[in-house]
């Protein structure tokens, strides 16, 4: 099969599961684990299953030079954004939190310009401008409270914050792609996650009834680790050796609708009009702020 088919269909599956993991992950908190101990148990997990795939490969040495740029993907990739999408989780809602995940192509845009200092048209800063304002809608415009949803603003700004993390990351790692096997990076990206996110959630972790667990719940918890962790990375950074960043972006558009999907069939969450109308500014800042300028015509 063609190594390009393989990889949208790697990055749809990354996508997809994604947006069933919002229900899934937030099923579970806080009455089954606090979010700080299912982080330790997602890159803990994930950091085991890596080191145990790349026994089955070749090694590779990592260039002194790198190490800094690998610590940095791992605070920004699997530390931070984790941090604060998981903890955003436990206070907001599916729906909210996969909406909020599409403003990462716009802050992609913005942090590469900031930091590569690449040009903005004034298209892509309109888009930029409604991408933001759509986050903001969320953030000041939502309900405060809702079942099993504390805190519904203070979740929505902790996703914008992952977001921004999020893309931090996909910007530091994009050199390592290239130079290094994704077994190798991600095995490395992972212990190290581990070892910075345990003294924040090994409390939570013993706090586990985990003899009191169903096989539902332990299932639930298996598909976070196994699926949403091990496997999109995985599959995501496949992606990216085989497709642009801009195109493994676009498709992120489709976790906000299978996470809608999935929240409604499953009763975890309703749809609004503020929430409806901050996807749709949150959309249109996409679509302006990565269209890509048509080329002038060439006059004879």
């Amino acid at each position: 099969m063609d190594k390009r088919l393989i990889a949208i269909l790697a990055a749809t599956a990354t996508e997809t599961i994604y947006g069933i993991n919002h229900t899934v992950a937030k099923g579970l908190m806080p009455h089954v684990i606090q979010p700080f101990g299912f982080i330790v148990l997602r890159v803990g997990g994930a950091a085991i299953l890596f080191w145990i795939l790349s026994l089955f490969t070749k090694s590779e040495k990592i260039a002194p030079r790198d190490w800094w740029r690998i610590l940095a993907c791992s605070v920004f990739g699997m530390v931070l954004n984790m941090l604060m999408f998981f903890k955003g989780l436990s206070l907001s809602t599916p729906i909210n939190s996969a909406v909020s995940m599409t403003i990462t192509p716009v802050l992609l845009l913005l942090l590469t310009a900031v930091i590569l200092r690449e040009r903005i048209t004034w298209i892509k800063s309109l888009g930029i401008v409604l991408g933001l304002s759509g986050a903001l809608v969320l953030i000041l415009f939502q309900e405060k409270t809702q079942t099993n949803a504390p805190n519904i603003p203070l979740g929505n700004l902790l996703f914008v914050l992952n977001a921004i993390s999020y893309s931090f990351y996909l910007i530091l790692v994009k050199p390592l792609v290239s130079k290094y096997k994704a077994i190798t990076l991600l095995k490395f990206f992972f212990l190290i996650a581990f070892c910075i996110n345990l003294p924040f959630g090994f409390s939570e972790v013993m706090q586990v009834q985990w003899a009191q667990l169903g096989f539902s719940e332990i299932g639930q918890i298996i598909f976070v680790v196994v699926a949403t962790t091990f496997l999109t990375y995985l599959f995501n950074i496949f992606a990216l050796k085989q497709l642009s960043p801009s195109t493994v972006g676009v498709f992120i558009y489709l976790q906000p609708v299978v996470a809608t999907i999935f929240a409604i069939l499953a009763g975890a969450d309703t749809l609004n009009a503020i929430r409806i109308g901050a996807a749709c500014l949150i959309f249109m800042g996409v679509f302006l702020s990565t269209r890509k300028p048509k080329k002038s015509a060439i006059r004879p």
